[in-house]
């Protein structure tokens, strides 16, 4: 990163920067602590020159965040000694309205095995609404006891205390100022640091600029995009390590009701609890015994938010992206590049309901030149900042002023070239409230025609794979308005 970027960084940033390198990165991948953990690690334990005391940080991870198989030391703690342990870990609030009780479980440790024998305490979630209460898990430091309930002769576990992990101030109207003083390429270069990559290690602006299509649904609410790339090129890395608000799932299967809703549990599916949900290894991905009321409901929400459970309606912000490998020879859009996906991704009305596609082999492989080794945004400040942005709705608003939309376009097309343009909106330019304060011609560059290559490959897939009904259509000449 050259010295005046980094200056500037220092100058409107310097709370919120950390000292990435490649040696700390393979430290804490070791550890098998995600980005946005390692940052805080970082930050709390790094001198002025963001160099960090290893085995300081190898005691503390073993002390406060315990991995999977430490689980029975604790359970040993609370049921032999009585002890109370304190440990950071994710935590899920339910409720028993039979009998007026507040429940919490821990999805790592894959606790309780009965949800009746873990009990929060009513002053703990009171006191802590704003975190407990959201739709995704919470992470914290959690006090936990045992007791054996009078009544039953049960052990009762309670949470007793709560301490959520929020280690920075998010304000996110600085973070829009702070854009102003960046230019374009700088304000780039700042978006590839804070995921982990090295700006100077790409080749040329366009490979940067694919690898920002990733953070696209990062932004925006329910953006759904299809990725094939080749091995290598961080697909997994960017969707899993970044934001705790996503969700990766890698090969293997799925269920709608996993996805969705489960009616025996009474559960909201992964659709409400996330940002986005990416389908990593999609060529191996099965759904069990149900793939065609899969694709039913997945073309129902991927086209309006919304999927019915009997007689009811539920909905949810999550977009869905599709990951997968791709050889060489497929690398060409005028062929059919979905022949190895699934079969329920191979039909075009469901093909349709994807806003994008994003040319994966348009990114370099991971190399590692290609790895952040200098100051940058740390990760779980950069993930609360754009999970925030999710919610700003004045950036479609400037981006429906700047449009100039043919009568005739195809609505689909018209709402994924506008959503995509939202998207970009944020990422490149968060400091806009208005459709006059950005320049015309770099709105085009960088959100307008990027926005409709994504959705012009998509189309072009279409017509290979129903020709009859999308054949001859092409995307919609939207201009900007001069």
């Amino acid at each position: 990163m050259n010295e005046t970027l980094n200056a500037k960084l220092k100058k409107y940033f310097g709370d919120m920067l950390v000292y990435k390198s490649s040696a700390n990165t393979k430290f804490f991948s070791s550890l098998s602590l995600p980005s946005f953990m390692r940052d805080w690690l970082v930050m709390r334990f790094s001198d002025e020159d963001g160099h960090v005391d290893t085995e300081e940080i190898s005691a503390y991870v073993k002390k406060v965040i315990p991995k999977e198989d430490q689980w029975n030391k604790y359970m040993i703690d609370m049921l032999r000694h009585g002890e109370r342990p304190r440990f950071l870990a994710k935590v899920k609030i339910d409720f028993d309205t039979r009998n007026r009780r507040a429940l919490f479980n821990l999805p790592d440790f894959a606790f309780p095995k009965k949800k009746d024998d873990a009990i929060a305490d009513w002053n703990v979630v009171e006191k802590n609404q704003k975190y407990l209460m959201s739709p995704t898990e919470a992470w914290g430091i959690v006090e936990l006891s045992c007791h054996e309930d009078s009544r039953t002769g049960k052990n009762i576990f309670r949470l007793t205390d709560f301490v959520p992990f929020c280690p920075y101030t998010i304000d996110t109207d600085y973070y829009k100022n702070a854009r102003k003083n960046f230019s374009t390429d700088e304000w780039t270069d700042v978006l590839l640091g804070a995921i982990d990559y090295n700006p100077q290690g790409f080749e040329t602006p366009s490979q940067k600029f694919s690898m920002l299509k990733r953070l696209l649904p990062f932004v925006e609410k329910r953006m759904n995009l299809i990725e094939l790339a080749p091995k290598e090129t961080g697909k997994s890395y960017v969707f899993s390590n970044i934001s705790k608000y996503g969700w990766l799932i890698s090969g293997g299967s799925i269920t709608r009701a996993k996805m969705f809703f489960d009616m025996n549990k009474k559960t909201a599916g992964l659709v409400s609890h996330y940002d986005y949900i990416a389908l990593d290894e999609i060529q191996s991905i099965t759904f069990k015994n149900d793939a065609l009321e899969m694709q039913g409901a997945l073309k129902g929400y991927l086209e309006s938010g919304e999927y019915r459970v009997g007689s009811d309606r539920h909905s949810g912000d999550a977009g869905l992206v599709l990951l997968g490998n791709i050889d060489s020879y497929r690398m060409n859009e005028s062929k059919n590049m979905f022949v190895d996906l699934p079969e329920i991704f191979r039909e075009s009305a469901l093909i349709d309901r994807f806003h994008g596609f994003i040319k994966g082999w348009t990114i370099p492989k991971m190399k590692e030149n290609l790895k952040a080794n200098d100051w940058a945004l740390n990760a779980e400040y950069f993930s609360e900042i754009v999970h925030s942005l999710r919610e700003e709705l004045q950036y479609r608003v400037i981006v429906d002023q700047l449009l100039d939309v043919p009568k005739n376009a195809a609505t689909r097309d018209t709402e994924a070239i506008k959503r995509i343009c939202t998207g970009f909106l944020k990422l490149l330019f968060p400091h806009v409230k208005s459709a006059e304060q950005i320049n015309e011609t770099e709105f085009e560059i960088y959100c307008l025609r990027p926005a409709k290559e994504m959705r012009s490959t998509i189309k072009t897939q279409l017509g290979i794979l129903d020709f009859g009904e999308f054949g001859q259509s092409t995307i919609p000449d939207i201009k900007v308005k001069r």
